[in-house]
């Protein structure tokens, strides 16, 4: 089977590293080392490297992200809350890109998007700062027309559109809300596409629901972490990842016609 990449659009693969930090916090010391991690991704076909700076540090610490900078030769995506001190963080590091997450204390993950609409008068200056700097910016969004007009309005580069309710439905089988949120998802895709912001989605997605988003051609990454972490530790990161790989090239081309036998 050839798959034809002058004509596919191709999709773009982050990978979040956060959880092998979770397992190295765990029990201290410095192994699993997220930064190890962040090298095995690239070379098994990850096109950029996902960390989460948190306020409670529960996972990627301030020398992993100095050591992230300064060794990996894949861009950087610096998830970040919109507080003084992410801001500061991000303005010394100046990685390739910021994705700016709500964030409590007390969630256990990520479990929605930014309110953008909300928040909008405080995020222009915010943003204006970090763009100044060099920094794409992203906003991690619910996938709803709200956010996507807010969004523009504070002149961000990249929405990020949260998958986590599809996955969700998929794992619990039931077919008429994943129709309903796939619908969402691609609707909403066109509508950030339509007014010139960059489609990015991820949160959740596993080898079983990854093909449905893959094909939407809109989006042009897919940040994934937790499954790639979880199911390295029965098949191995750089196979884990390049089978990730494989099905998201295989589910575009397949949207466009590329696939010959």
């Amino acid at each position: 089977m050839n798959i034809s990449s002058s004509t596919a659009p191709y999709l773009r693969l982050g990978v979040n590293i956060d959880h092998v930090a979770t397992i190295r916090n765990a029990r201290g010391g410095t192994h699993p080392d997220p930064v190890r991690a962040a090298h095995l991704a690239t070379e098994a076909g990850a096109d950029g490297i996902t960390a989460h700076l948190r306020e409670d540090r529960r996972h990627i610490s301030d020398d992993d992200i100095e050591r992230l900078m300064s060794e990996i030769t894949r861009p950087l995506n610096f998830e970040m809350a919109v507080t003084d001190e992410m801001l500061e963080i991000a303005l010394r590091h100046r990685p390739h890109a910021c994705c700016l997450v709500p964030e409590r204390r007390q969630e256990v993950t990520t479990e929605g998007g930014l309110d953008v609409a909300s928040i909008s008068n405080h995020l222009p200056d915010f943003i204006s700062r970090l763009k100044d700097a060099g920094m794409r910016v992203s906003l991690f969004i619910d996938p709803d027309e709200r956010q996507i007009d807010a969004s523009q309005r504070v002149r961000a580069d990249i929405v990020e559109l949260h998958t986590g309710p599809y996955c969700h439905a998929a794992i619990d089988g039931d077919q008429a809300r994943i129709r309903a949120e796939l619908e969402k998802l691609a609707e909403t895709a066109k509508s950030a596409a339509g007014v010139g912001l960059e489609v990015h989605a991820g949160h959740g997605l596993t080898f079983d629901t990854v093909y449905a988003v893959a094909t939407m051609p809109e989006v042009v990454e897919l940040n994934i972490g937790h499954f790639l972490i979880g199911e390295a530790i029965f098949g191995g990161l750089h196979s884990t990842i390049g089978r990730m790989r494989g099905l998201m090239d295989k589910a575009r081309a397949e949207a466009n016609g590329q696939v010959s036998a």
